[in-house]
């Protein structure tokens, strides 16, 4: 039988990464995004990006799918997003002024995905 603080405990260090929170801020607020756009937005490396989005997956915090060559995500459980408002709430009542991500709308720069990508005429 697993001890469910040490489970709980694997959950919160995979949430304790800046990097991680800001993917699932992203897609707390779009939904569901292409690698390419979490790339763009966060302004990191695709290798890096992909890194972090595994570490979500394995602990059940993001799905994907794919469709052709592109790959989605989205948070696997709409809880998570509650999860990070509370979070923000909690710091702000304790005096912590603090900026976030501010998400940008479609289309992305930088991303080369089709949604972002005019298409030639």
């Amino acid at each position: 039988m697993a001890d469910g603080y040490t489970e709980l405990a694997e959950l919160i260090r995979a949430l304790a990464h800046p990097t991680r929170l800001r993917i699932l801020d992203i897609l707390a607020q779009r939904g569901e995004c292409c690698v390419c756009h979490l790339t763009a937005v966060l302004e990191q490396r695709q290798p890096y990006v992909s890194q972090q989005l595994m570490v979500l997956r394995e602990k059940g915090l993001v799905s994907d799918r794919k469709d052709g060559v592109m790959v989605y995500y989205r948070l696997a459980d709409a809880r998570t997003a509650a999860l990070l408002a509370l979070s923000r709430e909690l710091l702000r009542r304790s005096g912590q002024r603090s900026e976030f991500l501010d998400v940008p709308e479609s289309p992305v720069e930088g991303c080369p995905c089709p949604a972002c990508t005019p298409r030639s005429p």
